[in-house]
């Protein structure tokens, strides 16, 4: 998959604190840990989020990057043209909650967060145990900043779903990466393989893999700090 390359172990066996948190951003960055871990049957919703990445015209092989990407003007006002027929719909189905998960991949995918925090939420409402709204409402909410929304959402879908592998994912990847916490990351990690047996042993080598590097990067900085205990990991940089 494409963020083996990332993962793959250094030479260096002592694994530095950056390296451990711009993994963990990389894997939200890139919306990984949406449905990431288990293989379900597609929603609606899922398919129109994967259908406006697609969409996005593709490099040949060899290309070069576009050297004067969008910017996030440009990026809203495509979202706006995109969102406007679905906005239409929703006037007389305001509470079709397929087509707010739709309006919210649109604004997501354009990193309009704002937005599309404002559809999932609303999706979410309308129908509480939208287990794939309130998830990707938390990564919106985590992708504008509100690291405390974002966690709150999780933990709410995690009373109601205490297995919920994706959340359980997630939970950990923004407590790693939003609050330095890379005790409660492996804590989250550790119950998603005790609450989820059914995963693919390549899903579990790679969630063990995660644990086991943040593990190693606590160890290492604990072992420079000496008997000093200043509490959770913290980056040197992202």
């Amino acid at each position: 998959m494409a963020t083996e390359q990332t993962m793959a172990p250094s030479a260096n066996p002592s694994l530095q604190p950056w390296r451990v948190y711009s993994m963990a951003a990389l894997y939200l960055i890139a919306g990984l840990v949406i449905g990431y871990l288990l293989r379900a049957t597609r929603t609606t919703e899922a398919s129109a989020a994967s259908a406006s990445i697609a969409e996005r015209p593709q490099p040949r092989p060899g290309a070069t990057a576009n050297p004067n990407p969008p910017t996030l003007d440009e990026l809203k006002q495509m979202a706006n043209r995109k969102a406007a027929p679905l906005l239409e719909k929703l006037k007389s189905d305001p509470n079709n909650s397929a087509l707010l998960m739709q309006l919210g991949a649109v604004y997501h995918s354009a990193h309009q967060f704002d937005e599309a925090a404002a559809f999932y939420d609303k999706a979410s409402q309308i129908d509480s145990k939208n287990v794939a709204a309130r998830a990707k409402l938390a990564i919106s909410l985590y992708r504008s900043g509100d690291v405390d929304g974002a966690l709150a959402q999780l933990n709410r879908t995690l009373r109601d779903n205490p297995s919920d592998a994706n959340s359980l994912f997630n939970l950990g990847m923004i407590r790693l990466q939003g609050k330095h916490d890379g005790a409660g990351a492996v804590a989250a990690w550790q119950q998603l393989l005790k609450l989820n047996p059914q995963l693919s042993e390549d899903r579990k080598a790679e969630v063990q893999k995660l644990m086991a590097e943040v593990l190693t990067s606590q160890s290492t900085q604990n072992g420079n700090e000496g008997a000093k205990n200043h509490g959770p990991l913290k980056p040197t940089s992202f």
